[in-house]
């Protein structure tokens, strides 16, 4: 029974780099990709941040300083 014609090391080691690339290049997309949806998660985040805010009637320099002094406490309380 014939067998098809064996590739040589050569061959095989293109093959395997040209996997190796085709999957890095995959692995790349696919990082992009997430890192857009930690964007979209972060922006979507903020806009629930921004209209608490707005809802409230506060101005953003009041929520800053509410904050600082809500971390500040903390930071003392954990001393």
């Amino acid at each position: 029974m014939a067998r098809g014609q064996r590739k040589t090391i050569e061959e095989k080691i293109a093959a395997k780099e040209d996997l190796i690339s085709a999957l890095e290049t995959r692995v790349e997309s696919e990082r992009r990709e997430l890192a857009e949806l930690y964007e979209e998660k972060r922006r979507k985040e903020l806009e629930v941040v921004s209209d608490l805010i707005e809802d409230a009637g506060l101005e953003p320099s009041e929520v800053a300083e509410v904050l600082q002094q809500y971390i500040d406490s903390r930071a003392e309380n954990a001393s």
